[in-house]
């Protein structure tokens, strides 16, 4: 069975769609797309089945990612029951995700920048309200812990 990773933001339009696409693309680079399955979501409703914020789909196409193809949806049962590992990207969303788990799920759920060493700032920070250079901000930040969190991934499991 495939490890299977889904990021978590509010939305789903901004974070966690940029966290998909840079960790898809570090799964891919290292020939792991047979065995690392990747996914996004948000903890609010309120951007179902729209496209990723075209400031957070410019920032992740200049840093070489395609992220237009995903679409917002709400984390769900079925993420807690194939999820290796479920990914938030700031406190308040790993604090709604933590509280909705069932009480048997075994995998892993910590904030993304919990595998770096992220010097005193654990969160991604939201873009959303600030302007263009914060969505490029967010993927460099996204990048170095997403290069964490896969080197967590094959240690633990031998890939």
């Amino acid at each position: 069975m495939p490890i299977h990773v889904v990021f978590v933001c509010l939305g789903n339009i901004c974070r966690s769609p940029a966290a998909q696409g840079v960790f898809e693309k570090y799964v891919l680079d290292a020939g792991l797309a047979d065995k690392v399955s990747v996914d996004s979501c948000g903890t609010a409703a309120f951007n179902l089945g729209k496209s990723p914020d075209p400031r957070s789909i410019a920032a992740a196409g200049r840093a070489g990612y395609d992220i237009t193809q995903q679409i917002a949806r709400q984390i769900d049962d079925h993420d807690y029951q194939h999820a290796s590992y479920v990914i938030a990207m700031d406190r308040m969303n790993l604090t709604n995700v933590l509280a909705w788990a069932p009480a048997d799920y075994d995998g892993e759920i910590k904030l993304l920048m919990d595998y770096c060493g992220h010097n005193g700032n654990s969160q991604i920070p939201d873009p959303y309200y600030d302007d263009e250079h914060s969505f490029d901000s967010v993927i460099q930040q996204i990048e170095i812990a997403a290069k964490g969190l896969l080197d967590t991934i094959k240690d633990r499991h031998g890939i």
